[in-house]
């Protein structure tokens, strides 16, 4: 079962450290927009659909790295903690990096390109999108890479899946476009990768 954790953490630390890196970043930027004022979570990177911010590129990807409250950092958080650290191992880490930021980025242009016809204002941040974009990854080693994954984890995944969809469409103030684009993202992005960026 690849999704039950194991490790101590000095073992995950040393088999993880960019999942550990990502989490270390969102705590600090947390900490960060938390002891600042109100609007220093717009001001870090979180996306707007209004200028100047709407065309600025680095908040694509800045964004990724910023929640807006304890509850928002503590499921993302925990989502990278525990189901993450497979896609790290398989991929390596600096694939993985493309993986998961590819990932966010493409569910928030995505975001940004429907928001952008909207008439009320939408402020959006999180890693969720490039969580989803992990599940997506999985999804295709799931569907293809079946060698990769035991049974109880596919049926884990899928289980995880269906509650992701009820949770972003039934959750009030949850951005479901950037679940979607990052999942949908993640599942093509993993694909090129593959065959692009062979692992020796």
């Amino acid at each position: 079962m690849i999704f039950i954790r194991y490790e101590n953490w000095r073992t995950y630390l040393k088999s993880y450290p960019v999942t550990c890196l990502i989490l270390a970043i969102n705590i600090v930027m947390f900490v960060l927009t938390a002891v600042g004022p109100e609007e220093a979570i717009l001001e870090y990177g979180a996306m707007i659909n209004r200028e100047p911010y709407a065309s600025e590129w680095w908040r694509f990807v800045a964004s990724i790295f910023l929640h807006f409250n304890f509850g928002h950092l503590f499921s993302n958080s925990f989502g990278i903690l525990i189901f993450t650290p497979p896609m790290e191992r398989l991929l390596g880490s600096w694939r993985y990096v493309l993986l998961y930021l590819g990932s966010g980025i493409v569910g928030n242009l995505i975001t940004m390109g429907i928001y952008q016809h909207s008439s009320m204002v939408h402020i959006s941040a999180g890693a969720s999108g490039a969580i989803y974009g992990i599940y997506g990854a999985f999804l295709y080693v799931a569907l293809f890479q079946r060698q990769f994954m035991d049974e109880a984890s596919r049926k884990t995944l899928y289980s995880l899946l269906i509650v992701g969809i009820v949770f972003s469409f039934l959750v009030p103030q949850v951005n479901w476009i950037a679940h979607l684009g990052g999942f949908i993202g993640g599942f093509f992005i993993y694909g090129l990768i593959i065959r692009l960026l062979k692992r020796r």
